[in-house]
């Protein structure tokens, strides 16, 4: 399975919160159970958070691992789930983490932000302009969701 991560997934790491399932998340990506993908837009986010988030990655191996950089279809996609009303402008880089998932074809977008992303309404709505943009569909789902049971 190959998952794209937020920055909230890395936030959620050290969050009383969510930190078990975010931290078995880790594990399995860390032991090959999955891949991820993150990127610039993620990037750029972890430069401003604390400095035990900002070093997560670090421990996932370069093998599960995928950083990329949005490319102009996927900024264009991202600023018509603003234009068609998805989201606010002021929150361009959640559409931008959607965008860039639904163009990399991940198994799905993984996040903590229930706000603008794990969210039913709001997935339909990203899922429509997908469609009506000839994209697939983007599954977005929580940590909570992915993880294996023992």
């Amino acid at each position: 399975m190959r998952f794209y991560l937020d920055t909230s997934v890395f936030g959620g790491f050290f969050d009383e919160e969510f930190a078990a399932d975010t931290q078995r998340l880790f594990a399995e990506i860390v032991n090959g159970r999955f891949s991820i993908v993150v990127s610039e837009v993620t990037m750029q986010e972890l430069l401003e958070a604390p400095e035990d988030v900002q070093n997560l990655l670090a421990r996932v191996p370069a093998a599960n691992l995928d950083i990329v950089t949005p490319s102009a279809e996927a900024l264009t996609l991202a600023e018509r789930y603003v234009q068609e009303g998805a989201l606010a402008e002021k929150f361009i880089s959640d559409a931008q983490h959607i965008a860039v998932a639904t163009i990399e074809r991940v198994d799905s977008l993984v996040s903590w932000n229930f706000k603008h992303m794990v969210n039913f309404f709001r997935i339909r709505q990203y899922n429509a302009i997908n469609l009506k943009n000839g994209y697939s569909l983007i599954d977005i789902r929580s940590p909570r969701e992915v993880v294996y049971e023992d």
